[in-house]
Formats: structure tokens, sequence, C-alpha cells
């Protein structure tokens, strides 16, 4: 048998073209004279390592590969193994059970193509998942790229829980307030609009959803959720708790509403000292200076760190209380999916609206002088963000909420007429500058490997004991409060 040259591997082996018509073409070791080196076999034995070390992925591909469309024949090789889901040993965290409070609603009369057409005069932009694949129809643009990274978020779980959402089609809003009003519609129950959104209150009819930030929010700087929670869990390392700063510290756009405008009145003077440095943001000159300022993760600084709402909810929320600070969270209206799991006194210490600057007073008094106490709660609260509101629970609450949504449907999805189909490589395609980067760093590479966690079923009496629970913390502190300044006015030290 004769042996091979020693230099490429395509002058190795080369293609018998010659076999029969009733064989495809072999390989075959190429007919040449001299015998291969120990560099050319090592330099073989090194390619078939690698490709066996990719096959088994104890390697990864580099990231760029996805960019050329590599890494996305990879992933689709992957799902042949997770189609096969295995269930998951892990039930959902507490907030999950707000999914059926959410869509009760709808319980008794489903949910009718009328309904869901009434929705869209408030609407962004019309879902449609049919078959797994995602369209999109818009109707108006969003707030800067609200809608572009929501409808990324959508992508991507259907990239982590390939093959498993049902055929479904929603009406979006990505505007801060919630729109349906339940006033609106009362005793008109056939024809409530289901309109899914950021958030809630108790007086509308919006469905919470996960907002556009958990995939990054570009105008601002701020990462995708997976990374920043990264970067927060290590600035939080940098300082001890006992040697941050007692006072509480808030830094934010004060004009977006006038409660935060009354919360800068409590800032520390010559003449009041409410425990407080309150700064204002002007994201226009941090723009322009790079964000310099503006870190998270270099904002874990202070004992205390106060969450106040902003138009509606805040962005905010879940950057604040993932600081280890015991979190001082001012009375708030609306809701998002997750702060439903939260309890006072044990996630945060909650601040009366009516009079902050009392309030916040007494909290920063109190935490400093029991400062194991208060450093729990911090803990607790950061805690809870670090385990229950990881991005995989964020995927399974997306698809909890949706395939819990799809069953109220009774009508067949369809994709309309001016939709288009939501494609990875079109996104990505097109986005350019910190878009495509923080697309590219929220990008799912693989699918989860197990199914999403087990949704707990609908209980009122467990939320009745939540809610009582909240209550009854929220009354301990209004009394400790009361009894603080009413002994202040008596010229008395309460901790004495």
């Amino acid at each position: 048998m004769k042996r091979c040259v020693d230099r490429f591997v395509h002058q190795i082996l080369c293609c018998d073209s010659y076999s029969s018509d009733a064989q495809p073409p072999r390989w075959r070791c190429c007919s040449l004279a001299h015998k291969p080196t120990f560099k050319t076999l090592a330099f073989v034995f090194c390619v078939f390592l690698v490709g066996f070390y990719l096959r088994l992925q104890w390697i990864k591909a580099p990231t760029y590969w996805w960019e050329k469309g590599i890494g996305n024949e990879d992933y689709k090789s992957n799902l042949s193994g997770v189609n096969q889901y295995r269930p998951s040993d892990a039930t959902c965290p507490p907030y999950f059970r707000w999914i059926h409070e959410d869509l009760r609603h709808w319980r008794e009369t489903g949910i009718t193509r009328e309904m869901l057409e009434r929705a869209r005069k408030t609407a962004h932009f019309r879902v449609v998942i049919l078959e797994g694949r995602v369209y999109v129809e818009k109707y108006m643009n969003a707030f800067q790229t609200r809608d572009v990274f929501t409808l990324w978020g959508i992508l991507q779980l259907v990239r982590w829980h390939p093959g498993k959402l049902p055929d479904l089609e929603l009406m979006f809003n990505c505007d801060d307030l919630p729109v349906v009003r339940l006033n609106d519609f009362w005793g008109q129950w056939s024809v409530l609009p289901p309109l899914f959104g950021y958030c809630s209150d108790e007086s509308s009819l919006d469905i919470a959803f996960p907002d556009w930030s958990f995939w990054g929010w570009v105008e601002l700087n701020i990462k995708p959720w997976r990374k920043i929670l990264e970067d927060i869990r290590e600035g939080n390392k940098r300082t001890k708790w006992e040697d941050r700063v007692p006072f509480a510290y808030w830094k934010g756009n004060p004009e977006v509403h006038r409660s935060r405008k009354d919360l800068l009145k409590c800032n520390l003077t010559q003449h009041h000292n409410w425990g407080t440095l309150v700064y204002a943001q002007d994201w226009s000159k941090e723009s322009r200076q790079g964000f310099k300022q503006s870190k998270l993760e270099d904002q874990c600084t202070h004992r205390y760190k106060i969450y106040i709402e902003g138009r509606a909810w805040s962005v905010s929320e879940k950057y604040i209380i993932s600081c280890d600070s015991m979190t001082l969270y001012v009375k708030p209206k609306y809701f998002d999916f997750f702060i439903r799991g939260m309890v006072p006194l044990e996630h945060f210490w909650p601040i009366n609206d009516q009079s902050k600057c009392h309030s916040l007073k007494f909290a920063v008094e109190w935490g400093n002088n029991h400062t194991n106490q208060a450093q729990a709660i911090g803990e607790e609260g950061s805690k809870y963000f670090q385990e229950n509101l990881k991005m995989e629970f964020v995927y399974d609450y997306m698809f909890h909420l949706l395939n819990e949504y799809s069953k109220l449907l009774t009508f067949r999805p369809t994709v309309p007429a001016g939709a288009v189909e939501l494609k990875l490589e079109t996104m990505i395609g097109s986005a350019v500058g910190l878009t495509k980067k923080f697309m590219e760093d929220s990008m799912e590479k693989s699918p989860s490997k197990s199914g999403p966690c087990d949704l707990p079923p609908h209980d009122p009496t467990v939320q009745r004991e939540f809610q009582n629970k909240t209550l009854n913390a929220l009354k301990q502190v209004d009394i400790w409060e009361k009894e603080y300044w009413k002994t202040q006015r008596k010229g008395k030290w309460i901790w004495d």
C-alpha cells in the first residue's frame, strides 16, 4: 500500500471519483511516494481531537462563529438532544402564582378574537407564535428601543424552550403606564381586551410581562440582566456592609414625577438631617460623558438605598434591591411581575409615601441601631434576585404566562397579512453599535437542558396568607414609626 506525502490534510486524503455508480465517492489515501512526518501526524491528531471535544461540548465554539451562522447551526444540532425534555425538579418561585390572578378576568369567558382586536388601539405591536415561529405586526413606534428588545426577548424565549410554546396571538403595549382601566369596562366582561405590558395596578387589567431591560437598555448603557447581575454581585464585595456610608442613597431623574421631586426635599442640608443623600441624574450629560458616573455596580456603597416609582413602576427597582443595602421602598402604586413575591421587613423596608422625609429618617435611625437586622434585610433582598430572578426563571415566567394565556384563546391564531417573521439573523444583522452588542451578549447560545419549573397551582388561600403577612408587616412598621416620633417630640431617645 502506498503512503501519503506529509503536507496538508487535503493532500493526505483525496476523493475517489471513480467509484461505481452504485456507491458514493470514497475518501482514500492519495497515491504518493513519501512517508508522513511526525509533524503531519500530530496535526491530524489535533484536528481530530478538537472536533471530538466540540462534538461532546467539552469545549465551545468561539462567540464570533455565531455571527457567521456557524454557532446557529451548532444550536440547531443541539435541539435533537433537548427535544426530549426531562421534567424540571424545581418549583417556580412564589411570584409565579400571580399568573393565575393576572388572567382570572378571562377565566370564565375565555379570550375571543373580538376581545383581542379591541386591544389593538393601544398596542405597539401584535405577536403571533405559530409552530415555533415568531411573527410581529407593528402598529406604532415605541419609546427608544423598548419594542426591539422586548421582541428580542420573546425570540430568545423560543430558543431557550424550543418546541414548547403553544400557538398564540397577543397584543403588547410598551408605555410606562397601564392603559386598560377596569372602570372603562365595568359590566362589559364579555369584551375585556387582553393587553400585555410592563406593569399594572389594582385598577387595571394590563398583564405584567418582563420589561425590555432584561436584555439590555441601550440608551442608558445598562447591560443585559444576566451580566449586570454578576457585576453588581462583584460590586457588593468591594465594601462590607458595616463599612458602608450610614445614609440612604438615591440617584435618578426627579423630573418624571412629582413624588420624586418631593424626595429632593429630604436631602441632607445644613438645617435638616433626614439621613438621606439624594442626587438628580442628568442622563443627557451622562451620555455625553460616556456613562462614567452611572455604573450600577459602583453604587453599592451605602447601607440603605431608596426605591421610588417614576411615571409608573421603575426599571431601577431590581438594580437597587440587588445591592445588599437595605432597600427603603417608598409605597408603590404599580407592580411588575416579580415584586409580588417580596415581603416587607424580610426583603425591604417600607416607606410612607405621604411623609417620606420623616419615614426615611426613622428607617435610617432604626437601621443604624439594629445593624444586624438591617444588614439581614438588605442581604435577603439581594438574595431574592440572585436566586429567584435569574434569567432561567425570567424565561420560565414568560413561558408559563404565555402557556396559560394560550389556554384561554377561543380562536385559532393566524398570521396577519402585515406581519413579518422575526428571525435572529435579521435582527442582529440590522443592529449596530451597542444594540448589536447587547443582542450578542443576551443571545441564548443553547436551549435549556431541562423543562420549565413547575408552576404552582392557583390557590387563593396561599395568596391571602401572603397579603396578610404583608399587611401585618406594614402595620408593624407604622406602629414603630409613630412611637419613634412621639418620643422624639418628648425629647426622649427611643433606643435607650
